[in-house]
């Protein structure tokens, strides 16, 4: 017994579930040293710069 679900779930319900599961768009911060862009809490890709 098992992997045979009991009830039918529907796809409404299965989309409600599973929309917190959507990616996320990451911000972007502007570098103090360059004032390129840059990721939060990572080195400037332009400068090498926290």
């Amino acid at each position: 017994m098992g992997g045979v679900p009991i009830k039918h779930h529907t796809k409404g319900k299965v989309g409600r579930r599973r929309s917190h599961l959507a990616l996320k768009k990451a911000s972007l911060l502007v570098c103090k040293h360059c004032g390129g862009p840059t990721m939060a809490h990572r080195s400037c890709p332009a400068c090498g710069k926290r």
